[in-house]
């Protein structure tokens, strides 16, 4: 008898387990949150223009996320906006008008070529965008972004 009654709750609870797969998905509604969050900063300092973004060492679940919303480049000679999520080191061309964000808050502090950081900070997102180098690049943001926007040297 006990062994029925295990065997009709064990496949109750295999017919219910699809119900709780939404936990398995953890990560990719955290990077869509931050996909949201990117491409909104991207669409608004560029304006019309498409964005054409990438990602250097770009994992799967990135491409996935971001490309639908959005054209990805394989290389930052093609984009016209970077968001260095993964590496600590980053080199582009210097001439281009390119705008590159970070993951990374002391990658921020130590590289003027990032013009602000997106990261997540005690499971919280984060924006710090730079005034100077806001302005050294001639972007002009809405007001909603003020409160982000530092005076760091």
């Amino acid at each position: 008898m006990i062994k029925k009654i295990f065997t009709a709750i064990l496949f109750v609870s295999f017919l219910n387990a699809n119900n709780y797969t939404y936990l398995l998905d953890e990560y990719q509604k955290e990077t869509e949150l931050e996909a949201k969050i990117v491409l909104k900063i991207a669409k608004d300092i560029l304006g019309s223009v498409p964005i054409n973004l990438y990602i250097p060492n770009m994992k799967e679940l990135d491409n996935k996320v971001y490309s639908s919303k959005v054209k990805i480049v394989r290389t930052c000679e093609k984009a016209n906006f970077v968001f260095v999520k993964y590496s600590k080191s980053f080199q582009c061309q210097k001439n281009k008008k390119l705008f590159v964000l970070t993951n990374n808050y002391k990658q921020l502090l130590s590289n003027n070529s990032f013009i602000g950081a997106f990261f997540w900070s005690k499971s919280r997102p984060n924006i710090v965008l730079v005034k100077n180098r806001l302005t050294k690049k001639s972007i002009a943001l809405p007001k909603e972004y003020d409160r982000y926007i530092e005076d760091l040297q």
